[in-house]
């Protein structure tokens, strides 16, 4: 209701502007959910004198704080592109992302260490049926903020937003088990229940932490493109049956909704090639307006009238198959000399290969000079730049 309310074209989540107000709500609702819940907390943990609900109470603080961080790296990721900055500032969205993670790391060792504190000197607290009706809603109230937080996170693709996610359900868990260790020390009397039970809770968010932590840091670092995004691109790319073949995609992610991509597309060298050019400009607008990128196409012109082409792909497509199942090779030219003839091609290993450059293009050199002694390979070692080894 709050997003078909406030949220103008709330479909349209490739929009900028649309992904900016989805972070904005659920930024504002985090906030006040986790201030209440602060204080609803803080008040039990005071009543009762627990410290696992004095510690998930002042969690629900950083939450907020959390909530401010992501709130802001959505603002600051919607900045237009500057001179400084020619990509856009998409890439702020990670870091705040990060930088919850880090809070919630954080706040785990600090519970830690608390705990540990209370299991060497323990005290009983006063578990009242007031403290556990306000744990209970606290369990609901983050399993409804985990909720929407991962299926808006999804919807827009969101680290950030998936980070606070993740925050949220082991908050959810940590909050569940301080109400479970309280009900059994009112019921038994065992002092040490709390404590180690605080020291339970504090291993889940900082597993939870470093989690996310990873999460955000990938994309950062440069992490392959979904399988889904790169078949797609396949599909429109060789939607024209012109396009002989694709290769050599590669995908630069400066943040959500600014990503550009390059690949080489092969063509007939007997086209016009102004047709050509026409249609490589045809496919980069296409592929820009209905995958959300910016698109640049190299073309690259093959010899279809060679009558050893097709024999010689066969017999290359099976020979690099032996150096892995998923390795493959494009812009195969053949080049006759007096005393050999060379064959120049690039050979794509994928990144989990086990063989070296060195090892593969002597492998396949001399496999070829078995099927035929004249020929002599000059190869390029091209590595999988789209993370997606069936391409």
């Amino acid at each position: 209701m709050i997003i078909k309310k406030f949220i103008k074209n709330h479909e349209m989540t490739d929009d900028p502007s649309v992904r900016t107000a989805y972070g904005t709500v659920c930024g504002l609702c985090g906030i006040f959910f986790n201030i209440i819940l602060f204080a609803a907390k803080l008040l039990a943990g005071i009543l009762s004198g627990s410290l696992a609900v004095m510690a998930d109470a002042f969690n629900n603080l950083s939450d907020a704080g959390s909530s401010v961080i992501t709130l802001a790296g959505f603002r600051m990721a919607s900045k237009k592109p500057d001179p400084d900055h020619p990509f856009g500032h998409g890439r702020i969205e990670y870091i705040s992302g990060l930088i919850v993670a880090l809070i919630i790391i954080l706040m785990g060792a600090e519970l830690a260490k608390a705990s540990v504190s209370k299991i060497i000197e323990p005290s009983e607290p006063d578990f009242s049926p007031v403290t556990a009706v306000i744990l209970v809603l606290a369990v609901l109230v983050k399993l409804y903020m985990s909720f929407y937080n991962r299926k808006y996170g999804k919807k827009i693709g969101s680290a950030a937003m998936l980070a606070t996610a993740s925050d949220s359900l082991s908050d959810m868990v940590s909050t569940a088990a301080v109400l479970i260790s309280g009900i059994i020390c009112a019921v038994t009397g065992f002092v040490y229940i709390d404590s180690i039970c605080g020291l339970l809770v504090s291993v889940f968010i900082l597993i939870s932490g470093f989690k996310a932590a990873k999460d955000t840091v990938s994309p950062l670092l440069g992490q392959p493109p979904s399988k889904e995004f790169v078949d797609g691109i396949m599909k429109l790319a060789t939607s024209d049956p012109k396009i002989l073949g694709v290769h050599d995609i590669v995908v630069h992610d400066y943040g959500p909704g600014r990503r550009m991509v390059s690949l080489h597309a092969e063509v007939s060298c007997a086209e016009s090639v102004l047709k050509l050019h026409d249609l490589i400009d045809r496919l980069e607008n296409k592929i820009s307006d209905e995958m959300g990128c910016e698109t640049v196409i190299h073309m690259d012109p093959i010899d279809v009238t060679d009558s050893r082409l097709s024999a010689l792909k066969e017999v290359l497509g099976s020979i690099v198959k032996k150096v892995s199942p998923n390795a493959r090779f494009h812009d195969l030219r053949i080049v006759p000399g007096e005393t050999h003839t060379n064959l120049i091609f690039d050979v794509v290993l994928p990144s989990d290969c086990g063989c070296g450059e060195k090892e593969a293009k002597k492998l396949i050199s001399d496999l070829v000079k078995e099927y035929n002694p004249e020929y002599c390979c000059v190869i390029k070692i091209d590595m999988d730049l789209s993370g997606n080894t069936g391409n």
